[in-house]
């Protein structure tokens, strides 16, 4: 009986061992999620539009101060096309293990609304990282082509009086600066007609030619022309006046309260990533924003350091979707 309770004894002390043994190892892949990342493994940020131009500029002065946070390399991979639908497709197909990002900007928010493609859904597909920055955009005139028009009711004022007589040009149909002439003309009932160009490049061209006498550009194309004097500002977009044209009145100031016509760009990554590695990356984003050096990079790139939490993000890629989606059908709008 005793050589019974005495084998017993054992088997149970030997039990407890085993376990006390495998515990420590059974979660030590849950502690190493949150505290290993990112493992000696570069992240890749992918910008879904060409090198040099705003969003670009942005991913790899933000991706560059990100990576010394996080203690590891963020690669920046173009991969521009179809608004920036092509290179935010791959993301959304990536594992989402917080090692591949991608910079959405507003154009590819509004790409849905505008292009048959659809190889994912921008809401449940991603998660949100994180709001990185604000592109304005300024409305500028040429000075010859209209010499009278220094704001905004006195550009107003001309094409009410001679209705569908005005053009204006953007970077293309379905362009932000397409979307914000078109809801100003909406609210301030006047018509002026449209000449979209393949980018900004070239419309800011025949603008600065005197072909068309009006555009909403961003601020980054349009700062060296307005600084020579070659190109006008009457109106900045955004509800609240830059830096870049602090003297500039925005569209809310001139008689259109609560116009808001802002560009932006945010991280996302693939749906599922583990909300430690998003919390991770969204503090490292946020470090990254409120750097001095970083600030005057991208202002110096036309754009402004802009943080807002991954749940504000969400709220503002809902907002703006249905707000200038109701623009895009409203005015029958097509992309090119």
């Amino acid at each position: 009986m005793k050589s019974h309770q005495a084998r017993r004894m054992t088997l149970s002390m030997l039990a407890i061992a085993a376990a006390a043994t495998v515990m420590p190892f059974a979660a030590a892949p849950a502690l190493a999620q949150g505290t290993s990342y990112p493992a000696d493994k570069a992240i890749r940020l992918v910008v879904p539009f060409p090198a040099g131009g705003p969003t670009d500029t942005a991913a790899r002065i933000i991706g560059q101060k990100m990576g010394e946070t996080l203690k590891t390399t963020i690669v920046i991979d173009n991969r521009p096309g179809a608004s920036g639908t092509i290179g935010t497709e791959t993301v959304a197909k990536a594992a989402p293990d917080g090692y591949t990002l991608v910079m959405l900007a507003t154009p590819t928010l509004l790409a849905p609304h505008l292009l048959p493609r659809k190889g994912y859904d921008i809401f449940k597909d991603f998660t949100p990282v994180g709001n990185a920055y604000e592109l304005p955009i300024v409305m500028v005139v040429n000075p010859q082509a209209l010499p009278d028009v220094t704001d905004l009711q006195q550009y107003i004022a001309k094409a009410k009086a001679a209705p569908g007589q005005t053009n204006y040009t953007s970077a293309g149909n379905g362009s932000f600066g397409h979307l914000s002439t078109e809801l100003l003309k909406n609210l301030g009932h006047f018509d002026v007609q449209h000449v979209p160009y393949k980018g900004s490049a070239p419309a800011i061209s025949d603008l600065l030619a005197g072909q068309v006498p009006m555009m909403f550009s961003d601020m980054i194309a349009a700062l060296p022309h307005i600084k020579a004097g070659k190109l006008r500002p009457i109106a900045v977009g955004s509800s609240k006046r830059v830096s870049f044209a602090p003297d500039v009145r925005t569209v809310a100031e001139q008689g259109f309260p609560g116009f808001d016509a802002s560009s932006w760009g945010g991280l996302l990554v693939p749906a599922g990533t583990p909300k430690d590695i998003v919390a991770k990356l969204s503090d490292a984003l946020k470090g990254a924003l409120a750097d001095s050096a970083v600030q005057q990079k991208m202002l110096g790139a036309g754009t402004v350091a802009s943080y807002l939490p991954p749940d504000q993000l969400a709220s503002r890629m809902q907002t703006d979707y249905a707000k200038w989606g109701k623009v895009i059908k409203d005015n029958n709008i097509r992309s090119d």
